[in-house]
């Protein structure tokens, strides 16, 4: 079936379809066509991720053998985002009594799928940086391109004829195994090669026609993104038919089962630290496109006499992005000898975190080469910190106090928006006059942080970080 000229009972023009044709064959031409090729897949465990019970879909020359009651998550690393969406759904399936298997079509380097996400995410990632040190390439191209290029239907149908170059990554998987994709190429994927119990997560706020994956339960965290997808609101410049009954549910917030198994008891450590005047633990993650050296120079700067004072400590995860540091030390001369580095060894890392009582330094420097610790180093250590400075994105919804920074990319400007009103977190602060603003008055009006765990307790007791459980029981159902 040709989901590139009809979506949603809605037709595509003729000019949008020759369009998605020659898309398609540009990037064979570019990359190679392999439509006649099965790739098969045996299993190897995430050791990051081994209490997880998660495997990682690697390619073999012999058919899967496929584990009881598996369910397959299909991803990419585009930043870090889709990557800890997947964790989240991982770690809730394996709670459920599921084995969750990682297909992340970014890895298979041999194949024309593979290829064509490298591409893709490299022009992503190359303008999510420009866009931070680039106004007028910010203001005139990428905030437009990400709130309202990607939300016509149009450029759905464009992807969808695209990802039919994938199909020869799902030869391995039986038609009616469990598959959920946090990223809408990988559901796509599966969708086009006949899969028939397909999920799509979708991890932004602001609906846009390119998260759209006809033929899959298409799940979303919040009414404000249920009524937009459903009624596929502003994807044309006419009004469009909308999504039919059980083709998209609103789940809640996409949390892991450790998080939320923890909430109330890391919520009231939160609590009580903040009662006790201990000093303020912010953890200040650089994303996964290492946007945002900047910002980052100014908190710090702003943030050292507080530091010095003990009223702050200041954990800085730089991912996989050694760069940011880098530049960091050197914009900040004095800070290379004020930090603590924990640089590729996750196991003193997790020691660090299991003793943070112990822990009286005030900055500490975290780096992971490997990208499943660079991604998970920022769960582990979230469930002990006072506040999450962040821009906001799939972190946006997560069940800790939120100061949000200037996003990247016009999609993310209404997860701060929906944090903000909900109340678990601070409104978007764009530029550095606001962000110093915003963080003097919480350091000096401590019942700011007092008012957003409250807000975290409450919203938990109407079950809306069980999301994730939610996708993987739509995946599993009959």
């Amino acid at each position: 079936m040709d989901r590139s000229t009809v979506i949603f009972g809605n037709e595509i023009s003729r000019k949008t379809q020759e369009k998605a044709t020659r898309s398609k064959a540009k990037f064979i031409k570019k990359f190679g066509d392999d439509q006649k090729q099965n790739y098969h897949y045996k299993l190897d465990e995430i050791t990051t991720l081994n209490h997880l019970n998660v495997a990682n879909l690697k390619i073999s020359q012999k058919p899967l053998k496929i584990p009881e009651k598996a369910v397959v998550i299909g991803n990419i690393r585009m930043g870090f985002g889709h990557y800890r969406i997947a964790i989240a759904i991982a770690s809730c399936a394996n709670a459920l009594g599921y084995k969750p298997l990682w297909h992340d079509l970014s890895q298979y380097s041999e194949s024309t799928g593979s290829k064509l996400v490298k591409h893709q995410n490299d022009l992503y990632s190359f303008g999510s940086r420009l866009s931070q040190k680039s106004r007028l390439f910010n203001r005139f191209f990428w905030e437009p391109l990400n709130s309202e290029g990607f939300k016509k239907l149009d450029y759905n149908a464009i992807d969808q004829k695209n990802s039919e170059i994938y199909t020869p990554l799902y030869q391995d998987f039986p038609k009616d195994l469990p598959y959920i994709g946090t990223h809408v190429w990988p559901t796509q994927g599966a969708i086009h090669a006949g899969m028939t119990k397909v999920v799509n997560v979708i991890p932004d706020n602001w609906p846009m026609a390119l998260h759209l994956a006809e033929g899959s339960i298409h799940t979303v965290q919040t009414p404000f993104a249920y009524l937009g997808y459903k009624m596929l609101n502003g994807f044309a410049k006419t009004k469009l038919k909308e999504m039919p009954a059980n083709s998209i549910k609103e789940t809640g917030y996409y949390i892991d089962h450790e998080l939320v198994e923890n909430l109330v008891n890391d919520t009231s450590a939160r609590l009580k630290r903040l009662d006790s005047k201990k000093p303020l633990r912010i953890l200040l993650p650089v994303g996964g496109a290492g946007a945002g050296g900047e910002i980052f120079k100014e908190v710090i700067k702003f943030l050292l006499p507080y530091i010095e004072d003990k009223k702050v400590q200041l954990f800085l995860n730089f991912g996989d992005h050694l760069n940011v540091y880098e530049y960091l030390i050197k914009s900040i001369p004095s800070l290379e000898a004020k930090t603590i580095k924990l640089f590729d060894d996750y196991s003193n890392y997790q020691s660090l975190v299991d003793n943070l009582g112990n822990a009286t330094n005030g900055i500490y420097a975290i780096y992971h080469k490997d990208i499943y610790q660079a991604v998970y180093s920022t769960n582990l250590m979230m469930r002990h910190m006072d506040l999450l400075m962040t821009k906001p994105s799939e972190l946006a919804y997560y069940p800790i106090p939120k100061m949000f920074i200037k996003r990247v990319g016009g999609h993310e400007k209404y997860g701060a928006i929906h944090s903000s009103e909900i109340g678990d977190g601070t409104f978007e602060c764009d530029n550095i006059k606001s962000i110093v603003e915003m963080i003097d008055s919480i350091l000096n009006q401590p019942d700011i942080l007092e008012s957003m765990n409250n807000n975290i307790l409450k919203l938990h007791k109407n079950n809306r970080y069980n999301g994730g459980y939610e996708v993987v029981k739509l995946a599993t159902s009959k």
